[in-house]
């Protein structure tokens, strides 16, 4: 369309609703599964990329997120995919499908054995029913994950996201569920559990499996008394330091495990504690996993657009599938606006090449024959404009390429 669509950020307040009426903001639905596995009904909660304003762009698939405590950062991870997904000139990340997993029994699902614990971090009623992990990792695997895969439009790449107990799972799934996602943000696990010896099977597991194409990303808060830094916090045997002495522990083994072929980064937050760090953890995280995301180019680059920069363009994308493992079409907002760019320059040789480039990526789309009618007719081709016009208007009736295609047939 010949109007250049902007998406102006708003803040984490207004979360960009994906639908809106006069006195709602949407930004997902509520599905449900009925769960053999577990023996319940699990709500999930769902968030789906607009796809564009207005509808006028081609749908699209997308790669999936799998939020643990689903109900409790929901909101603000749809916020921040959302915004970083939409950043004009620069996207961090691709747009992201979002599956919050809500609890029912957090204990039960989030810890990897049994124990009863006399630990002052958590009491022993609640512990009963602990060690659940590897049933509910099996939940996700073969009941959620298939679900979600018949039903909404996803991607073959998916990201685990989990803090504290969430993060121990996100843990579990990594060194005993290797492929079952392709990258984890684990945010200040509690690797205390049993008495350590999760951590003891995680620090095996690094040593002997290969990681190659997985990514981790693990987030550490501050937990410390005050007056103690991480290195004194090592050596110290109290149990206010145990939370993140198992940390730090996991995160000097992950150093010494680079033959793993693991991609993982670590991050220490000495301002935010164990329930304020989830939310600078996960957007960090975003940064580094999709760091082979943002199209880099220069402003002459942008301002001059030639085959050369197109051409890059190209390979960029080209290098973005590799990484998620599957085709990446160059964006069709994007290619539309810069085949704008160069009609608007006269450069019509290169906006003809980006009109059909979009017409062969969404044939499906009746913004691109639009767009490719407006430089038929801005070259003065009634004839093929008359033809991209209806072809448009085959696909979806559009008011403005009607009125566009009437004013052609009337001269």
């Amino acid at each position: 369309m010949k109007k250049l669509l902007f998406l102006f950020i708003l803040g984490a307040s207004a979360f960009m609703a994906t639908a809106q009426s006069s006195n709602q903001v949407i930004i997902g639905t509520i599905d449900s599964i009925n769960s053999k596995i577990l023996g319940e009904e699990r709500k999930i909660w769902i968030y789906i990329p607009e796809g564009g304003p207005g509808g006028i762009y081609a749908k699209q698939r997308y790669p999936v997120v799998y939020l643990l405590d689903g109900d409790a950062h929901f909101y603000s991870v749809v916020g921040m995919i959302q915004q970083l997904s939409q950043v004009n000139g620069n996207t961090i990340c691709p747009e992201m499908i979002v599956v919050g997993i809500p609890n029912t029994d957090r204990t039960r699902d989030l810890t990897p054995t049994h124990i009863v614990s006399d630990l002052p971090m958590m009491d022993s009623a609640s512990s009963v029913n602990s060690g659940g992990g590897e049933k509910f990792i099996s939940f996700i695997e073969k009941e959620l994950i298939p679900h979600v895969d018949s039903l909404y439009p996803t991607e073959p790449y998916r990201m685990l996201i989990g803090h504290s107990f969430g993060g121990l799972t996100v843990i579990n799934s990594l060194v005993h569920h290797t492929n079952l996602f392709n990258s984890y943000v684990a945010i200040d696990p509690s690797m205390w559990w049993d008495n350590g010896m999760f951590l003891k099977e995680t620090k095996s597991a690094l040593t002997t499996k290969d990681y190659k194409g997985t990514t981790l990303f693990l987030g550490i808060a501050n937990t410390m008394p005050d007056g103690m830094d991480t290195l004194t916090a090592k050596t110290d045997t109290t149990l206010d330091t145990k939370h993140i002495r198992s940390i730090l522990e996991l995160n000097s083994y992950l150093g010494r495990t680079k033959q793993n072929s693991l991609k993982s980064k670590t991050k220490y937050y000495n301002d935010d504690n164990h329930g304020s760090v989830p939310l600078i953890a996960e957007y960090d995280a975003l940064h580094f996993i999709f760091d082979f995301y943002p199209l880099k180019l220069t402003r002459p680059e942008y301002m001059n657009m030639n085959k050369d920069v197109i051409s890059k363009i190209e390979k960029h994308y080209e290098d973005v599938s590799k990484h998620l493992g599957y085709k990446v079409k160059l964006p069709e907002s994007m290619v539309n606006s810069m085949g704008y760019q160069n009609l608007s320059a006269k450069n019509y040789e290169i906006a003809e090449y980006l009109f059909k480039l979009n017409i062969a990526n969404y044939p499906e789309s009746a913004n691109t024959y639009d767009s490719l009618g407006d430089l038929y007719d801005a070259k003065g081709d009634k004839d093929n404009a008359i033809i991209n016009y209806k072809k448009a208007m085959s696909i979806k009736e559009m008011p403005e390429t009607k009125m566009k295609l009437e004013k052609l047939e009337k001269k």
